[in-house]
């Protein structure tokens, strides 16, 4: 089976570089205070938070994933990761790859644009309806670091 595609922007009032510093460098203490009913806690296993460095992510109901961080560009705001373990495969994916970019608005906010490809296991069965899942959650974790970050303007300026 070849790899699924997907794309998906947000749009953001918070300014471009506070969104990555809180989504992508503060992801470790920020994301399990703000949503703690979804994540319960995220670790470095390996690494130093640049490039080859393991986390894992243990969710609420005690399931886990385990990413690497395969590129992080604090200038140009971009951060690369992929999903090697866990719950977010299904038993179907080898991996997810994730790559996201944070794109200053004329008026102040930004644009932020996840690629994601799904690498299927061979033979898997894939149902849509199991990806949205994952989008949504996802989708719905951004949008408490975005309130977050618009709430407290002080917080990474």
């Amino acid at each position: 089976m070849e790899v699924l595609t997907f794309t998906e922007e947000f749009s953001s009032p918070a300014a471009a570089k506070r969104l990555f510093t809180a989504m992508v460098l503060e992801a470790d203490t920020l994301i399990p205070k703000l949503v703690p009913q979804a994540v319960k806690s995220i670790e470095t296993i390996k690494g130093n938070g640049g490039p080859g460095t393991i986390k894992k992510l243990t969710f609420a109901e005690g399931k886990y994933a385990k990413t690497r961080i395969d590129a992080v560009d604090k200038v140009n705001l971009t951060h690369s990761y992929t999903t090697i373990e866990g719950v977010p495969l299904l038993g179907k994916f080898e991996s997810i790859a994730y790559d996201m970019k944070f794109e200053a608005t004329p008026e102040g906010g930004c644009k932020t644009k996840v690629v994601c490809k799904y690498f299927p296991k061979p033979g898997a069965e894939i149902k849509e309806e199991e990806i949205k899942e994952g989008k949504e959650k996802a989708a719905a974790v951004y949008k408490a670091v975005e309130t977050y970050v618009v709430a407290n303007p002080q917080a990474y300026a």
